[in-house]
């Protein structure tokens, strides 16, 4: 019956993620162009901290900090067309429809691990170095932005670290391999290509994973989907230092504050387990931060008004006309 509940609630998310976009789809252009200055002069209506802590955002997913030049294969809104995820061409046609059909961008989607040579929208790009091409847009929210109601108190969960998922990378493979049958975890490949394997484990839903204290999230192509659901979570997010970052901003996550950092070869990981296990006050600290964390997410408005003042920002660093003077 569990399982049942929470593939309703997975489906109901996906729902209202598509059936919200499609009542979009109907709104005529011109409206929301019309509606854009509106929308952005919300800005100024904020007190002192929010406003500061919005642009802190929007310069940390747009840091064109002068004048670039767009490529001539730079496409326009007008052109804009979904190619292959119906995910990934929504979320950006939600904000993108708001400002003038003559306007040129590039975009790529999925899963991006290099900067770009011409200042560019994506979902994810590598920590560190110059990432003033790479602009952050929040794509593909309906899988990464996932969240499961978690109502087991972290006192209430198994002593272990959890972990599920496809070994496509070897860094997961290595892992797997090791501490597949480590007495403290609870951690395997799902894969059929691994069945017969030491270390396959049958699939785990979220509701699942959340009865263990300790879950770990480990990078794949670039960050890792389950990160956001469990620090909404009352478990303990286990991970190493991300290499990547997206929407999320994983580069502004503080380790031991937002999220128990483990070493890179993760050797440190009974270790760490066994501390939060005794230490359960010190666990619901971080747990608490990581709450905190993850609610400046959930104001859709708010999202909405960042995302709309990164396009923004995109459009005036690019020579072309925008509502505010950046």
């Amino acid at each position: 019956m569990k399982t049942l509940l929470a593939q309703l609630h997975k489906n109901a998310h996906k729902f209202r993620f598509y059936g919200w976009h499609a009542a979009g789809l109907a709104v005529p252009l011109a409206a929301n162009q019309r509606r854009l200055a509106a929308i952005l002069a919300e800005f100024d209506s904020l007190d002192a901290s929010e406003r500061e802590e919005i642009q802190a955002r929007v310069d940390y997913y747009n840091q064109c900090d002068s004048c670039v030049e767009l490529g001539q294969e730079a496409t326009t809104i007008a052109d804009f067309t979904r190619e292959k995820s119906w995910a990934y061409y929504l979320d950006m046609w939600r904000y993108l429809r708001f400002f003038p059909g003559h306007l040129r961008f590039h975009y790529l989607f999925g899963d991006i691990r290099e900067v770009p040579e011409r200042p560019t929208f994506l979902k994810s790009r590598p920590l560190g170095g110059d990432n003033r091409h790479s602009v952050l847009l929040k794509l593909n929210a309906v899988r990464h932005y996932y969240v499961f109601p978690d109502r087991t108190p972290f006192v209430a969960k198994k002593d272990r670290l959890v972990w599920r998922g496809a070994c496509h990378q070897a860094h997961r493979q290595r892992f797997v391999e090791h501490f597949h049958d480590h007495p403290l975890c609870d951690v395997g490949d799902v894969r059929r290509s691994a069945q017969g394997k030491p270390y396959h484990r049958p699939f785990m839903n979220i509701e699942e994973q959340l009865q263990y204290k300790f879950v770990l999230s480990i990078e794949g192509k670039d960050v890792a989907s389950n990160l956001k659901w469990i620090m909404a979570s009352n478990s303990l997010c286990f991970m190493t230092a991300p290499r990547f970052e997206t929407w999320f901003m994983e580069g502004r996550l503080i380790p031991d504050y937002h999220y128990v950092q483990l070493a890179d070869d993760y050797g440190d990981i009974e270790e760490k387990v066994a501390y939060y296990r005794d230490h359960p006050d010190e666990a619901r600290r971080i747990i608490a931060n990581a709450n905190a964390y993850v609610a400046q997410f959930k104001n859709e408005r708010r999202e909405r008004l960042v995302s709309l003042l990164v396009m923004d920002k995109y459009f005036a660093r690019s020579g072309q006309s925008s509502v505010l003077a950046w």
